[in-house]
């Protein structure tokens, strides 16, 4: 399904404040589903909007508090004028229109109401609020305060005052009605309370009803925090004189609170606030939760990368002990590899999530691999491409596998004393990673056989490959000179 950006860019010729000004709707109308028991549909005229012939559903909400009159998708349909006048007459007349009588849609009963969407002074396309009216609703408080709250949000849109730009960074995250209302008449006094609401008050601390008392000052006297306590005064007063906000985080007798007030002017004139609440108590002691965990984790990579380091000491001691060249080459290759399971230990202590940023890694481990075999050859490594965040279960025996490729390099493809370049390239898409390690030496030996090989490093790599990786080796004469090792590894799935 195509998205409302996309629809946007190929059927209009819209502006970017105008594309904003609609994005902006669409991020804040779950609200209006939710208070209006209603669809939402954003419909766009299709040429010059007094004159248009055809509509475009370019996006859909469905309410969470009622059935839906739409159970099939809409996004992308058109309509006609003729068979819809009142979204056209929505566009000429620039006010919010409503049918007399029902339509049949799959047979639901729906009642229809088109809302213009003006933007700096011009409409740029039409809200329809879709009714089902095949369950029928008794009236009750909360639905009144619900559809009352939600007509004035719905003015507002015909005015072109709602959304404000400020007010939409992180709607998504914002309470929304079923977390709790409430209804500020102009005086800033509690109209309605849902029940959700009430609870969220009470768990910060105020034992009696909300009705009739002075919201902001309600909540200022709950928040023990004396700048948290006039900030969420001072935004709850802003919203009745017109300001909206964002969402804020307050704390009180060890509950946590959203809220979130906006303020109601259909037509210009004061009609109050509407404040949107949501009790995080139990999210936030989750939270907490989840970061001892990660700390712990994190503590636990610090001690593995000591202990691995303090290893990779011993057996450099050792080596410097051992008289024998096989057995101190051998004890300094060991040095590297848990030096380089060390770095990726030291990564992940680092590292919020199991995540490693493998290009900062291997720029750190290249080096030092380089600077191991300049007694041997005078080549330099460097890294080319990116190889992006990888999970700790692959970065670790990659970094492995790059490690033994790159030594190899520098210890055969090279005569002593002589200059050349090994060259790491990453190349990724969403499906695979490539990665090539190259070198401009002398080339592979022609009796030379990879799979029949015994030396260690290869052995290494093939296993790691095979049992960590699920990818293989492919060693290539390069062009121009030289080897390629190729590594293509498998992403999707990961």
């Amino acid at each position: 399904m195509s998205t409302l950006s996309e629809l946007l860019a190929e059927h209009t010729q819209l502006p970017g404040d105008a594309v904003d000004h609609l994005q902006r709707v669409v991020a804040e109308w779950q609200l209006l589903a939710d208070m209006s028991f209603a669809d939402f549909l954003l419909w766009i005229p299709l040429g010059d909007p007094a004159e248009a012939e055809e509509f475009l559903c370019v996006a859909q909400a469905r309410p969470t508090t009622a059935p839906t009159a739409h159970s099939e998708d809409i996004v992308a349909a058109r309509a006609t004028a003729t068979d819809n006048p009142q979204l056209r007459r929505a566009v000429v007349e620039g006010r919010i229109c409503r049918e007399e009588d029902p339509r049949w849609h799959l047979e639901v009963p729906v009642r229809r109401e088109t809302i213009p969407v003006r933007h700096a002074g011009r409409v740029l396309a039409v809200l329809s609020r879709d009714t089902n009216l095949a369950m029928p609703r008794v009236p009750s408080p909360l639905e009144i305060a619900y559809l009352g709250s939600a007509s004035d949000l719905c003015q507002m849109i015909a005015d072109g005052t709602f959304p404000p730009k400020a007010a939409v960074a992180g709607a998504d995250t914002s309470p929304r009605a079923g977390d709790g209302l409430i209804r500020l008449d102009s005086h800033g006094l509690v109209a309605y309370a849902s029940p959700n609401a009430l609870s969220a008050y009470h768990r910060m601390g105020h034992a009696s009803d909300l009705i009739g008392l002075t919201l902001a000052d309600v909540t200022r006297d709950l928040v023990r925090d004396p700048f948290d306590a006039a900030e969420v005064a001072r935004r709850i007063e802003s919203a009745l004189h017109g300001h909206a906000s964002l969402r804020m985080e307050v704390r009180a007798r060890g509950a946590v609170m959203l809220v979130r007030a906006l303020p109601l002017r259909p037509r210009g004139d004061a009609a109050g606030a509407l404040v949107l609440v949501r009790d995080v108590t139990d999210l936030r002691r989750r939270d907490l939760a989840l970061l001892s965990k990660d700390a712990t984790i994190r503590e636990i990579h610090h001690r593995v990368k000591n202990n691995l380091q303090t290893v990779a000491a011993l057996l450099r001691l050792q080596a410097r002990r051992t008289a024998i060249p096989e057995a101190r080459r051998a004890l300094a290759e060991s040095v590297r590899r848990v030096t380089s399971i060390a770095l990726v230990h030291e990564a992940l202590a680092f590292s919020v999530a199991e995540q490693v940023d493998l290009d900062d890694l291997v720029d750190t481990v290249l080096p030092a691999i380089g600077d191991g075999a300049t007694a041997e050859c005078r080549a330099k490594v460097r890294r080319d491409g990116s190889f992006g965040t990888l999970s700790a279960a692959l970065a670790t025996p990659l970094v492995l596998v790059l490690t033994e490729l790159v030594h190899n390099a520098l210890a055969h493809a090279f005569e002593p004393g002589e200059s050349g370049e090994v060259v790491v390239s990453a190349r990724r898409s969403a499906g695979r990673l490539d990665v090539i390690v190259a070198d401009d030496g002398r080339g592979l030996p022609v009796d030379f056989d990879p799979d029949g090989s015994d030396g260690l490093g290869l052995q290494i790599v093939r296993t790691l490959l095979d049992s960590e990786l699920d990818s293989t080796l492919q060693l290539r004469p390069r062009s121009g000179g030289g080897t390629e090792a190729v590594i293509r590894l498998p992403m999707s799935g990961r």
